[in-house]
């Protein structure tokens, strides 16, 4: 495989995982807008959040025994086309119910991007190279994470709601038309012998698999989990808009990006464990930073950083290691540990909101920080070399 269509190749996926990444992200802001233009209350208008965010969660386990089955690069050409076109829709919702239905389409073909990219880097790049390629996916992947509230908030505020669904359907149509460009350079692997429950049941039932999938659950309820709050925590401490907000939550992604491209030669010289340490470690003392000192903006941004860069130390380490469990039926090895992550960040996130009201919004920070050291534990000393 050429070295310059692989470069390509990551930025292609790259670019796609920041629109859905973003997209995923992106109604929270623009939420009240929304409620006001469709006259429904806040309340109601949550249903657009939960519409995408099901159906974005059932898909990725759904995707990836199909891509093994009839090919990643066929699944991923027609998910990020009818991404494309519902995210479209998107903008011409009059009512709670259409544009709960677009959004759930939304959630649906999203579901597809991550895992899929994630199974292509595994055929496409040897193992030696993997890490990195990951890691560059992850971090391009995250950073459309981090600029969700900015770019959609500076939309709506300059704009309107509407045209946040129109500029992120426009630039979806650029990653949906490289891929196929290049789709005759893709690898065409298939597995017409690949079931749907079958793989799912051999990565379980296995001690090295079914360990590294428990430490992507944690990873995602703590780091994730603390995540989704730290816009509020931001809001509570300094009153700012959510323009100023995703401004400041951008730091998260910058690091992804930064330390996405450093992963890969970092885990090669120090080895899976240790990397995991740091990386667990570094999210750590992002939470617990913002728990003691959150209040001082240098430090609160320093802090979202090391949650980014922990995060992707993290996270790309335990993708590559799960891109070896089942090489003839990747794509479902690939879909379990997406499956993990959001179920996680769902769960963190849910269980969260019992902590806010019950002990304040800062304890979350302090709760989190704490179970993370645990997870590197289990992490040290359960997790072996590939």
């Amino acid at each position: 495989m050429e070295k310059d269509f692989k470069k390509s190749l990551i930025l292609i996926l790259g670019f796609a995982g920041f629109i859905v990444m973003a997209d995923n992200w992106v109604v929270s802001p623009i939420l009240p807008a929304i409620a006001k233009d469709i006259n429904v209350d806040i309340a109601r208008a949550g249903l657009l959040i939960s519409s995408y965010m099901i159906p974005f969660g059932i898909f990725q386990i759904l995707f990836g025994p199909l891509a093994d089955r009839y090919g990643k690069k066929n699944i991923i050409t027609f998910s990020i086309v009818m991404f494309t076109i519902a995210t479209g829709l998107c903008a011409l919702g009059s009512s709670l119910t259409n544009l709960a239905i677009f959004r759930a389409l939304t959630g649906v073909f999203a579901a597809s991007v991550m895992p899929i990219s994630l199974a292509l880097i595994g055929d496409v790049f040897p193992i030696e190279e993997r890490q990195s390629a990951i890691g560059s996916f992850m971090g391009i992947s995250f950073l459309g994470q981090g600029m969700s509230m900015a770019i959609g908030g500076a939309i709506a505020y300059f704009i309107n709601w509407r045209q946040v669904f129109v500029v992120y359907a426009i630039l979806s149509v650029i990653p949906a038309l490289l891929i196929l460009k290049n789709y005759k350079n893709m690898p065409s692997i298939k597995n017409p012998d690949s079931q749907f429950l079958k793989p799912y049941l051999m990565l379980l039932s296995n001690f090295k698999s079914l360990i590294t999938y428990f430490v992507v659950l944690f990873e995602g309820m703590f780091i994730v989990g603390g995540f989704s709050y730290i816009g509020s925590f931001i809001a509570k401490e300094y009153n700012y808009n959510n323009l100023l907000i995703g401004l400041i939550m951008t730091a998260f992604g910058v690091m992804s990006l930064i330390g996405g491209r450093i992963s890969g030669n970092v885990a090669k010289k120090i080895g899976i464990r240790k990397i995991l340490v740091i990386g667990l470690l570094s999210a750590a003392l992002g939470e617990l930073l913002i728990y003691n000192l959150g209040y001082n903006l240098i430090i609160l941004i320093v802090s979202i950083g090391l949650m980014g860069l922990g995060f992707i130390f993290t996270h790309s380490t335990l993708l590559t290691r799960a891109t070896e469990f089942a090489k003839k039926e990747r794509g479902a090895a690939m879909s379990l540990v997406a499956f993990c992550f959001m179920g996680g960040g769902g769960v963190g996130t849910a269980i969260g909101s019992r902590i806010v009201q019950s002990m304040g919004l800062n304890s979350i920070f302090l709760f989190y920080g704490v179970m993370l050291i645990i997870t590197m534990l289990i992490a040290y000393f359960t997790i072996r070399e590939i």
